[in-house]
């Protein structure tokens, strides 16, 4: 019925006036194309708009061509339209050349349709099989940026299925991304890592960078790297890369068969130089979040102590970013869910908080309260991960002025302090030993103050002064 009325309108008017010069009457009709197409099915586009999509494909206007794009993906990804696509060479080729266009939206939302070529064998077939892949690797010739765009595409397509990684190992240009990793140019190589990263992320990826010797010749290259003096722009980008590894495969094995990534995690975090301690703090955050992360860190004994401390005095004192990130890392390190909660890895949480100040609990209060939002929810962070645990609710309760911290509410006016704050009374209450730890008239008090939610003032009784002269 839709698709009757629109095509009664003419559509095809609004379509020619899209080969104007005037910009404001092309984005209009992009405007009104927008809302007329999306209501119409995949295959009547493909059955009637596919001339005037395909020519949007080379509109000199950025938003016609993004118009283009996304109606195309829409075919791509429906089972019946994707056919009329693929049996036309032209906009598929047309497609493919939009990943060399100078803006970067074009180029991104065609990566996006032709990932979704992926979804099938005969789309598999078409971008790798036919003469597409010449057009591939033509468009890739353009430039580097270009080059890892289609790179981009690659790895995309590559971590949709094992079958369809098969695709893309048997076409060279898998091989030639791998090559990058080694190449002269220090920055092309930190790109690779960071393409390579991406695919790890699935397994069937993981399981081929493992046979292609990935992982080995990125332990070698955090080796080689002290002899390196351009190793800091591509060292961040390989430990993030064992940072991933680890948490999708396990943090022991990770760091038992690279041991080179777990010395260089330390030493970074312990380096002068910011732009590697960010990322070395990240990654332990990552790793001490699971138990197995914890007891891997916990072995390595006075090394771990030294990073510790570090981490304790940058979210002190160090540069925002910095503070952010360490409080973050602490927060991770120190949260340890009900269902893990053994006596071994409670004394562990319970040393590693001690670790950080004489007085860790007034240090982290002392965070809390300076003027920046984000430091204040960082410290809460922590708080609420120690909430649940009994030797955490213990120190709260016999700090002095603790409890009335968390009751009162005009302390942090912004939503975000309010949310964070209502976390930790959540955190504490959810805990099965905290109403025997923290007291009746504690509990009652936090049980009251959930009930009123994160964003309840207290109404305030004004007395009149008049005449009291």
């Amino acid at each position: 019925m839709w698709e009757h009325a629109v095509s009664g309108t003419r559509l095809d008017v609004i379509f020619s006036l899209l080969n104007s010069n005037h910009r404001e009457q092309v984005e209009l009709c992009v405007d009104i194309l927008e809302r007329i197409l999306i209501a119409l099915s995949p295959e009547h586009l493909a059955q009637n708009y596919r001339v005037e999509l395909q020519a949007g494909l080379n509109h000199p206007n950025e938003k016609v061509k993004i118009l283009a794009l996304t109606q195309i993906g829409r075919m791509m990804a429906h089972p019946d339209a994707v056919t009329k696509i693929l049996n036309n060479h032209d906009i598929l080729q047309a497609l493919i050349h939009c990943i060399r266009d100078e803006k970067m939206a074009v180029a991104k939302q065609a990566i996006q349709s032709l990932t979704k070529l992926s979804h099938s064998k005969s789309g598999l077939d078409k971008l790798f099989h036919s003469e597409l892949l010449n057009v591939m690797k033509e468009v890739m010739a353009t430039s580097d940026i270009v080059r890892y765009r289609l790179y981009e595409l690659v790895v995309e397509i590559a971590s949709v299925s094992p079958i369809s990684l098969g695709y893309c190992a048997s076409s060279s240009l898998m091989s030639q991304l791998l090559s990058e990793l080694t190449g002269n140019d220090v920055l092309i190589r930190a790109t690779a890592i960071e393409m390579v990263t991406t695919l790890a992320h699935s397994q069937h990826g993981r399981q081929y960078l493992a046979q292609q010797g990935i992982m080995d010749k990125f332990s070698n290259m955090i080796r080689g790297a002290d002899t390196d003096p351009l190793s800091s722009l591509y060292l961040p980008g390989l430990v993030k890369f064992f940072g991933n590894l680890a948490i999708a495969d396990s943090p022991q094995q990770v760091c038992e068969t690279y041991p080179a990534f777990q010395n260089k995690v330390f030493e970074m975090a312990l380096d002068p130089d910011a732009a590697v301690i960010g990322v070395a703090l990240d990654t332990l955050g990552l790793l001490g979040a699971t138990v197995e992360g914890k007891q891997v860190l916990q072995k390595t004994g006075e090394k771990f102590k030294a990073v510790l401390l570090r981490m304790s005095k940058l979210a002190g004192s160090g540069a925002m970013e910095l503070r952010v990130r360490s409080l973050g890392a602490i927060s991770q390190l120190l949260t340890l869910e009900p269902e893990h909660q053994t006596e071994d890895l409670l004394a562990l949480t319970e040393s590693w908080f001690h670790l950080l100040s004489k007085q860790p609990i007034e240090m982290i209060r002392t965070i809390s309260t300076q003027p920046f939002p984000e430091l204040h929810c960082g410290a809460m962070r922590i708080f609420t991960a120690i909430a649940i645990q009994p030797w955490g609710q213990r120190l709260m309760v016999s700090t002095p002025g603790f409890m009335e911290f968390i009751l009162d509410r005009s302390v942090g006016r912004t939503k975000e302090a309010k949310d964070s704050k209502f976390e930790l009374v959540g955190s504490l209450l959810s805990s099965s030993t905290a109403a025997a730890i923290l007291g009746s008239q504690h509990y009652i008090r936090l049980r009251t103050y959930l009930r009123e939610g994160a964003y309840h003032v207290t109404a305030v009784a004004t007395v009149s002064t008049e005449g009291a002269e």
